[in-house]
């Protein structure tokens, strides 16, 4: 199932992906939303939201080898953990606010795990049943502030820096894809996640063991090699192969 929240009539509404068409939903994801036969519209045609609100936005920082050497950084021994604020939060489509406050703004491509139950000390064995979908997503970062603060609460959380869609699917594999970063229509990072230093279900059980994650939580996976800036009045477009494309354009702050 590919699951999308979206506008109307100034509120949002849950939706399912079908061939091109979004269904309206009854109930809530992960808590039995069932797709009615009402049809929303043509998928190009409807305006979405980001496909979840997660409480909590945790983030893998150098998860990929290549990354971590590309800026001269040791490959961490274990996760590199943080975490994003949920106003960061942002859909397909909506404007990415260039800070003042920065010189450096990069976007980072990367696989989004979304959780669908309740998970709080799960094993690595067991990571796979309290996932209840991925989507694509963007850690955007104001470079500059990351390096200078010496931590990255700031450089990492400003406002609209965390574009996640356009839909969650249910049912995808994420074992082996493409995760990649254009700009302007250039190709700038082309990962796969067959490379990803710390695994999926080794993320999962490493979370789980110091904090609880609800339903509608996500985990950025890490982002690929090939991170550089962008400058106001670029579009950035994040993909994952098989999880549909992610647009946002970088404006200046107002």
């Amino acid at each position: 199932m590919k699951i999308v929240r979206y506008e109307a009539g100034g509120a949002p509404a849950w939706g399912v992906l079908d061939d091109g068409v979004v269904l309206a939903a009854e109930g809530t994801p992960f808590a039995g939303l069932r797709p009615t036969a009402r049809e929303v519209g043509p998928l190009d045609d409807v305006a979405l939201l980001a496909p979840v609100t997660p409480r909590t936005v945790m983030c893998v920082g150098r998860n990929y080898r290549s990354h971590a050497e590309e800026f001269g950084n040791a490959v961490p021994q274990e996760p590199l953990l943080f975490l994003k604020p949920s106003s960061a939060v942002v859909g397909p489509g909506a404007d990415v606010v260039y800070p003042e406050l920065s010189q450096r703004v990069d976007p980072e491509a990367e696989l989004v795990l979304v959780i669908g139950r309740t998970a709080r000390n799960v094993a690595a064995a067991d990571a796979w049943s309290v996932i209840g979908g991925y989507t694509c997503g963007n850690d955007v970062t104001a470079r500059d502030i990351q390096k200078a603060d010496g931590q990255w609460t700031r450089g990492k959380g400003f406002d609209t820096f965390c574009p996640l869609g356009p839909w969650v699917d249910t049912e995808f594999d994420p074992a082996d894809v493409g995760v990649s970063c254009t700009v302007d229509g250039e190709r700038r990072q082309d990962g796969r996640t067959k490379d990803l230093i710390f695994p999926i279900p080794f993320l999962i059980e490493y979370i789980t063991r110091f904090t609880t994650l609800e339903p509608g939580d996500v985990i950025l996976t890490g982002t690929p090699e090939g991170v550089r800036p962008v400058e106001r009045g670029n579009t950035m477009t994040v993909e994952v192969e098989g999880l549909g494309a992610l647009t946002n354009r970088v404006v200046a702050e107002t």
